[in-house]
């Protein structure tokens, strides 16, 4: 498909926008001046009567707004958001475009610079983000290798069919997520109301006459669905429909997912070995808020961060006054914590003898295999009685293996939206597990 780009660069627009910003009080003035010449034409000698002529009026502010609202979405219609952005980010857009910030190079590059640079890629995570919003196994980055036959051959879609529930959108992101992929029009109410009232309608190519008797040529989507008394619906893909969804989420994760087994391993991984230094994926700093989001009266804490890279948890734990240790086996990101003003050990984690003195053990352990399990029950034995872990983890931890559950201890999962690591050099979907100890 043809990727959507702007026609001017956006330094030109910005300058078209200034300028006009800076015109607003003169063209307001010529604007009164025209409104009064107006009414002077329908005067005798300035004498006004019982008729007379209104001109309107114009108030700066609300120019203002009017030209900053449309700058933005000049640029959201030039990169073409509403079609290769997925339906998260473009109810976050609208909101905000809805009360927008400067238009400014700088606020353009932090509101659509991902759409800017790699409108591909955004394709690609629109489609990921839905499909593993439906169910788990498009989360599992074992199944999305190409050939491999894991996938749902069909998902579930709740109330489809009723009137005031969210289905029917759901419906529509799905469609419009494939779409997308497909170089395909982007679905319209027709074609969503022709589905749920004929399960097939959407199987080959059809022709739909709206309301001004305009032919439309609706193409076919290789989907049908099924729906249920109860008003939810059972969407099934095509052979060749679920090929693409295979394609596309495989390119999104890459070719070798960082959290799928070895084939044929080179040989047996000792207890210990530290994981391949290709899975240090930096935690982003959204991520590091969100986890710790909730973290609250840490103050005075001990927190231990195993594995602790460039010690960004570090960095947010010591902000809220807890006092912090980290645990990193090369010595260049240790050298970095240290200039951080961190206490570091340089060692691998998984030999450390444990010290049972922690309130808190906050990490991110190597996303390779299985071997985030290891870390996670050596990091148990350093908490204190009753203290808490907290780990990124990839999904598999959650939806592929029984590992945490045959740990025996409580434990809660949040998941991490898809593409939270992007900026760090993976797409692999990521969790939140908190464990602490089972009280005996």
């Amino acid at each position: 498909m043809t990727l959507p780009a702007l026609k001017r660069k956006l330094s030109e627009i910005v300058d078209e926008y200034t300028e006009k910003f800076d015109a607003i009080e003169s063209e307001k003035s010529a604007f009164e001046a025209a409104g009064k010449k107006v009414s002077l034409a329908t005067t005798i000698g300035g004498t006004y009567n019982r008729t007379r002529i209104d001109t309107g009026s114009l108030h700066a502010e609300t120019m203002k707004m009017a030209l900053l609202k449309s700058a933005w979405w000049h640029v959201y219609n030039g990169l073409n958001i509403d079609t290769i952005a997925p339906a998260n980010d473009k109810k976050r857009f609208e909101q905000l475009l809805e009360n927008p910030p400067p238009f400014t190079m700088t606020d353009i590059k932090d509101v659509f610079g991902d759409y800017v640079a790699d409108p591909w890629g955004n394709i690609l995570r629109g489609l990921a983000e839905v499909f593993a919003g439906l169910d788990p196994a498009y989360k599992s980055h074992e199944k999305v290798k190409i050939g491999v036959k894991g996938l749902p051959k069909r998902i579930i879609i709740n109330g489809v069919k009723s009137f005031y529930s969210s289905g029917e959108d759901r419906l529509r992101d799905v469609l419009n997520a494939l779409a997308a992929y497909q170089g395909k029009s982007l679905t319209e109410r027709a074609e969503i109301q022709a589905l749920i009232e004929n399960g097939d309608a959407l199987l080959n190519e059809w022709d739909y006459k709206d309301y001004r008797g305009k032919h439309i040529r609706f193409p076919a989507r290789g989907v049908w669905l099924k729906t249920f008394q109860n008003g939810n619906g059972h969407l099934f893909f095509e052979p060749e429909t679920l090929k693409d969804i295979n394609r596309a989420l495989a390119e999104y994760y890459g070719d070798v997912l960082p959290d799928c087994h070895e084939a044929k391993p080179e040989k047996k991984r000792e207890s210990t070995e530290v994981s391949k230094d290709l899975q240090y994926y930096p935690t982003p700093q959204k991520v590091v808020d969100r986890v710790l989001d909730d973290m609250y009266q840490v103050k005075g804490d001990k927190i231990l961060e195993p594995s602790c890279g460039c010690g960004r948890f570090m960095d947010a734990l010591r902000d809220k006054g807890a006092k912090v240790f980290g645990i990193e086996f090369d010595q260049g990101r240790a050298n970095e914590c240290r200039a951080k003003g961190h206490n570091v050990l340089v060692a691998n984690f998984l030999e450390t003898i444990p010290t049972q003195e922690y309130d808190r053990v906050v990490m991110n352990p190597p996303f390779y295999g299985k071997h985030y399990a290891k870390h996670i029950k050596h990091a148990m034995k350093f908490l204190k009685p009753g203290g808490e872990l907290r780990s990124i983890l990839p999904i598999t931890a959650r939806y592929d293996h029984d590992l945490i559950e045959g740990m025996g201890f409580k434990h809660r999962w949040h998941d991490l939206p898809v593409g939270s690591f992007r900026e760090s050099g993976t797409n692999i979907n990521t969790t939140v597990l908190t464990m602490w100890q089972v009280e005996k």
